[in-house]
């Protein structure tokens, strides 16, 4: 007697989305889909190169397509508009609804809208902005001088809600691009933040390390102050002082996914889950991600090799459910960590921060080619040419 399918939707082609697809696909008895409203996977932490143009665009795409096709799942490139838990109904923007046995939601985050931010540019955002932030940088090359700020905020409703390494990373690559070009001194960059201990949340040491960085590297802080607003060569402060700037790249803090759904949302609005990433109230769906609520220190953060764990964690679940499996069910909260090669044109800084310890390790000129190699082993082992290397 043949073993009825389950039908499973994953919605959202990031690291956590296709993380969750390939683990899934594995298991023959399931169906698997995965909804994404793009047709390529960006690998966004090596997106940092593209302003710089160390990278073309093309560099960080992988096409869902062909992941789909020798990962063995299928793919809808479609927008949700609608989940509706209690139905098993998913709605998409071309009018299709779509139903599920198991639903894994990894669409991502949205993030905050202050005053005028449309006016700047992001690393974080839209991929193709990364192209805008090329365009402009080589503007004022060609010009062979400039001011440059570049900053990040928070989410006041949930500490985990904010995203300031790719930014510190490009701040770096940018003055390392300049540098080369002989024209550094030349240029003013300052580098902003509302918090008054930007990248705290890595630890003490770290942060005692990047200031050295900062002064010797005659880089500016503007640390402190609550941002009121973006105007389009201007960030003004609070207390109306101004920081100008010819190119302006801001990442604002994380918010909520602002879609229709009937699944429970904390003030912040990411889903709430438990430590399992089941969505509280639901026993077939799960959250995994930016999209969801991330518990723990104070320090947590949402990067991409969390939402892998969630998004492995949650894949897991399924299958011990579904085959009754003796299995320990798998606790995300116990790999909330802090880890990431912090890349600086010419180097790089590995970081790393638990419950029990903190630390940087300066890698001069290999860390750089570390995470050019790591560009290349994400790509080729999300296709399945080389294996995964467990924790990476």
């Amino acid at each position: 007697m043949h073993r009825l399918r389950k039908n499973i939707l994953i919605l959202g082609g990031g690291f956590a989305g296709v993380e969750s697809a390939i683990t899934l696909a594995q298991e023959q008895y399931l169906n698997v889909t995965l909804v994404s409203d793009r047709k390529y996977f960006y690998v966004a932490p090596t997106s940092i190169w593209i302003p710089t143009g160390e990278n073309r665009f093309s560099d960080n795409l992988v096409s869902l397509h062909k992941l789909a096709e020798r990962r063995n799942f299928n793919l809808i490139i479609d927008e949700v508009v609608e989940i509706v838990g209690t139905e098993k109904e998913i709605t998409l923007k071309s009018g299709k609804v779509l139903n599920f046995d198991y639903l894994i939601v990894a669409l991502g985050a949205d993030k905050l809208k202050p005053q005028g931010v449309e006016k700047v540019l992001s690393i974080c955002g839209d991929p193709v902005d990364a192209l805008d932030i090329h365009k402009k940088l080589e503007l004022l090359i060609a010009e062979g001088s400039g001011k440059i700020a570049m900053g990040f905020g928070a989410n006041p409703k949930d500490s985990s809600a904010v995203r300031g390494g790719p930014v510190f990373e490009l701040f770096f690559n940018v003055h390392h691009r300049l540098k080369k070009l002989g024209i550094r001194d030349n240029f003013e960059m300052t580098f902003f933040a509302p918090m008054e201990t930007p990248g705290a949340r890595m630890g003490e040491t770290s942060v005692e390390q990047m200031n050295k960085i900062f002064e010797i590297s005659n880089l500016k802080q503007h640390y402190g102050k609550k941002i009121k607003e973006f105007k389009t060569n201007s960030v003004v402060f609070e207390d109306n002082s101004n920081l100008e700037a010819d190119l302006i790249v801001f990442v604002p803090g994380n918010s909520g996914k602002n879609i229709a759904s009937d699944l429970p949302l904390s003030d912040a609005g990411f889903i709430e889950i438990n430590q399992y990433c089941q969505v509280k109230g639901f026993d077939n769906i799960y959250a995994v991600g930016d999209v969801a609520k991330l518990e723990g220190a104070e320090w947590r953060a949402k990067q991409g090799h969390i939402a892998e764990v969630m998004a492995r964690g949650a894949a897991r679940d399924i299958i011990i459910k579904e085959n009754r499996l003796p299995f320990a069910r798998e606790n995300y909260q116990d790999h909330i960590n802090i880890l990431c090669v912090m890349d600086t044109g010419n180097g790089a800084a590995f970081v790393y921060r638990d419950d029990k310890k903190q630390f940087l390790i300066p890698l001069p000129f290999i860390g750089h080619l570390i995470k050019k190699a790591w560009g290349i082993y994400i790509k080729l082992s999300k296709l399945g040419y080389i294996p995964r290397i467990p924790g990476m």
